[in-house]
Order: structure tokens, then C-alpha cells, then sequence
């Protein structure tokens, strides 16, 4: 077992990640129906998204039907600088991320682009999201493969030419690098933690929208079987 002082730093560690000052909650957004259909083909594929504090990314990722795994982390810069205590500067390159698996003839790639964007992402917001501020806590896509990129790419522009949001899409497309695993206190941290101050006020709101705007997608645990 971890000795206790060292479970005492990693708690402490993560209640003071994505703290919030008292400002007003996100409102979710009806984005576009995808005109652009990802072709995946069969077997589980891979994608990473960046937007904001990754607790809510991975928590709302974990409710949608097709999700195998939500795993919380860095992309973006490299190996060294992959650690929370040094990518809140904000000068690493990384961003909090979170690399979802997930079976496309469930829940395809467009259909969580359009997920991500209605409920977890501001795509007007440069980086920040809510009330996280810096270069870490940008929004972008990261495609895996040449189909993801082509889907990404025209939904992006969809979006930008749909009138749903009132400033210009500011959200990237980045290459992949690598993906680095957070640490363990951050994975799963919205189930551990429900009654966590952030999750409390700006993460389970957008896990509420997911299951009222996506009930078909929507699923109220998360299980490794889909």
C-alpha cells in the first residue's frame, strides 16, 4: 500500500486540481448533426480530445454507450514534463486530454465530436474552459488516423458555418505525439469523488445534459463491456 503520506500529497494534489473561482456554469449547446460520417470499420479504435479539466472530459465519456475506457492525461508535450505538478504552468506543450477506446458500430467518431461540443467543450474559448485558465486546458482534437482527421476537419468547418455559436470556433486540430497516463488520483475521478466541489458544480451538469440531450447515447455507469 501507498504510505500515507504519500496518499495524503496525492489528495491534497488532486483537490486543488481544476479549482474553480465562483463564476457562472456552462450552458450546453445543440451542435450540428454531423454531415460528414466517420467510416471506421470494425474493431475498437482510439481517440484523444483535449477540453478543459480532463475529470469532466473523462467523466462524461464514461456515460456514453460504445465507451469501453476514459483514461486521463497529457498530450502534447513530452515525456518529462508529463506530471500535473509541472504541466499547470502552463509552459509544457501539454494539455489535459483524455483517450477514450470505443466500438464504432456503437458510438462512431462524429457522433462524439458532436457530444463533445454540445456538453463537455466550449469551442469558442481559447485556452481556457469554465473557469481553468491556460495553455493546458485548451481544447483541441487529436486525431488518430487519416479518417478521423478528414471527419474532424469538416466538422470543424460545419460547425463554424452553423450560427450555434455566437464568436468563431477557436478549437484545433493536433497531431498526435504521445499520450501520457495522468496519475492514478486523477482516473475515474468524477465517480470517486461525486461530491467534489468542481464535479459538484461543473462536471455533473454536464453529465445531466448528456443524459437529457443524448438519451440514446447515454448510459447511467460506466461498464467495460459497453
Amino acid at each position: 500500500m501507498k504510505p500515507l503520506a504519500l496518499f495524503a500529497a496525492s489528495a491534497s494534489l488532486a483537490l486543488a486540481s481544476c479549482s474553480s473561482p465562483a463564476q457562472a456554469l456552462e450552458k450546453p449547446v445543440n451542435a450540428p448533426v454531423p454531415k460528414v460520417i466517420a467510416k471506421e470499420g470494425a474493431g475498437l479504435k482510439t481517440a484523444v480530445f483535449a477540453g478543459g479539466c480532463f475529470w469532466g472530459v473523462e467523466g462524461v465519456f464514461s456515460h456514453v454507450k460504445g465507451v469501453k475506457s476514459a483514461v486521463s492525461g497529457y498530450h502534447g508535450g513530452k515525456a518529462t514534463t508529463a506530471k500535473y505538478n509541472t504541466i499547470i504552468s502552463g509552459m509544457t506543450n501539454h494539455a489535459e486530454s483524455v483517450r477514450i477506446t470505443y466500438d464504432p458500430y456503437v458510438v462512431r467518431y462524429d457522433e462524439l465530436l458532436r457530444i463533445f461540443f454540445s456538453v463537455v467543450a466550449d469551442p469558442t474559448l481559447k485556452n481556457r474552459q469554465g473557469p481553468d485558465i491556460g495553455a493546458h486546458y485548451r481544447t483541441a482534437l487529436v486525431p488518430q488516423n487519416a479518417e478521423q482527421r478528414r471527419v474532424a476537419s469538416a466538422y470543424l468547418k460545419q460547425m463554424n458555418a452553423s450560427g450555434k455559436w455566437r464568436r468563431p470556433i477557436v478549437t484545433k486540430i493536433e497531431g498526435y505525439k504521445k499520450f501520457y497516463p495522468a496519475e492514478t488520483y486523477h482516473q475515474d475521478f468524477m465517480r470517486k469523488n461525486p461530491r467534489h466541489g468542481y464535479i459538484v458544480r461543473w462536471d455533473a451538469p454536464k453529465v445531466r445534459a448528456l443524459k437529457a440531450m443524448y438519451p440514446s447515447y447515454y448510459r447511467a455507469t460506466f461498464l467495460k463491456d459497453g
